[in-house]
């Protein structure tokens, strides 16, 4: 069967994929149409909503449908430390700049200068456990990373390049304390280690990659 002519994918095109045929991309088809063509496990595809082409037993919807087992991922490409502090601060800047937009607009509409400075003390405080929460939702969410993260192209998962459950994120998070705590060395530990993990990395066996170029 010949392939359509490619059209690029819309952002409602939720169930039909764009399939690797001799190097170029065709389509966009669904997947009836996906069974004609003999997909094979190592097939490339993506949908509008991936970010980049994926193997066919990757997509958890293909393999339901077109019976591949999910194969072992070893995740090959990591985030450096580059990327990593740099997301960290788009990511502090977010949370705080959230922060501190909220803080000026209770601080304008009260009158009363002690609750304003009440006010301004109490977000100082609630920063922290805002950015907290943000990265424990975020790194366990489907995008599997902090908006930081996806504008640098990174991604959490686990050793198996999976994405971690809820409870792996509050651990992972919960142990940045301790590469904080002792004078950063926690994060230069990325140096010295080929999958380039930080302390709390190794403690909640989590890896920070780069997705797969296509």
């Amino acid at each position: 069967m010949e392939p359509d002519k490619t059209t690029p994918l819309q952002p409602a095109d939720t169930n039909t994929y764009q399939l690797v045929i001799n190097g170029k991309p065709e389509g966009p088809f669904t997947i009836e149409q996906l069974r004609s063509f003999n997909i094979k496990p190592g097939d490339f595809l993506r949908t509008a909503q991936m970010d980049d082409y994926k193997e066919a037993h990757e997509i958890a919807e293909l393999r339901q449908y077109l019976g591949f087992s999910k194969e072992a991922l070893i995740p090959q490409y990591f985030g450096n430390f580059d990327q990593r502090l740099l997301a960290s601060a788009l990511d502090w800047f977010f949370v705080a700049g959230a922060g501190i937009i909220l803080t000026f607009l209770a601080v304008f509409l009260i009158d009363d200068k002690a609750l304003r400075l009440e006010i301004a003390i109490g977000m100082l405080a609630v920063i922290p456990l805002a950015k907290l929460i943000y990265h424990v939702v975020m790194e366990s969410s489907v995008k599997q990373a902090t908006y930081g993260k996806q504008l640098l192209k990174i991604r959490v998962c686990d050793l198996q390049g999976e994405r971690i459950s809820t409870a792996k994120a509050i651990g992972r998070n919960t142990a940045k304390a301790l590469s904080t705590i002792i004078l950063f060395t926690g994060y230069l530990l990325s140096f010295f280690n080929k999958q380039q993990q930080c302390l709390h990395d190794m403690i909640a066996d989590t890896l920070v990659v780069k997705d797969r170029l296509f």
